[in-house]
């Protein structure tokens, strides 16, 4: 991990079961619905973002039910009106690392993505889209049940 690369913890009332189904077959309720659910190593996922043509393809390489799940972006088309071209495969190649773990009574999520820096064009929005969808709408999802998922 390099220091510049997003890295956030959330603390959440959900358990650590609810945490892992969370980040592997209910993306739709707190971040985007992806065109199928993440069961096994190997399994792709299309996450996107309607009603635009952005679209990230991620590979699920490390799943540790309950503890840990890690995604690699295989493809990615990132089209943002505010920024330039260079930024539409910026995504390609890095990966999510999510770690579950107990806290007292309280469940930690830990977000790495690794290859997510200050470097990209991209960093300042796709930080400001993982502050929203992790640090609020998952937290939101495994507190109360409602996240705060994007819709078309």
């Amino acid at each position: 991990m390099k220091e510049t690369d997003y890295h956030k913890s959330i603390l959440v009332n959900g358990n650590r079961r609810q945490a892992f189904e969370a980040l592997t077959t209910s993306y739709g309720s707190w971040w985007t619905k992806p065109d199928r659910p993440i069961h096994q190593v190997g399994d792709q996922a299309r996450f996107s973002f309607p009603p635009g043509k952005s679209f990230w393809t991620f590979r699920a390489t490390e799943l540790i039910s309950d503890e840990r799940v890690t995604l690699t972006c295989v493809e990615a088309l990132h089209l943002h009106d505010a920024l330039s071209e260079t930024i539409r495969e910026e995504w390609l190649g890095t990966q999510l690392h999510w770690s579950i773990k107990d806290h007292g009574a309280q469940t930690q999520i830990e977000l790495l993505h690794q290859g997510l820096n200050p470097k990209l064009e991209c960093f300042n929005v796709c930080e400001a889209g993982w502050n929203f969808f992790f640090l609020d709408s998952l937290k939101a999802y495994l507190d109360t049940g409602q996240g705060k998922p994007h819709r078309e």
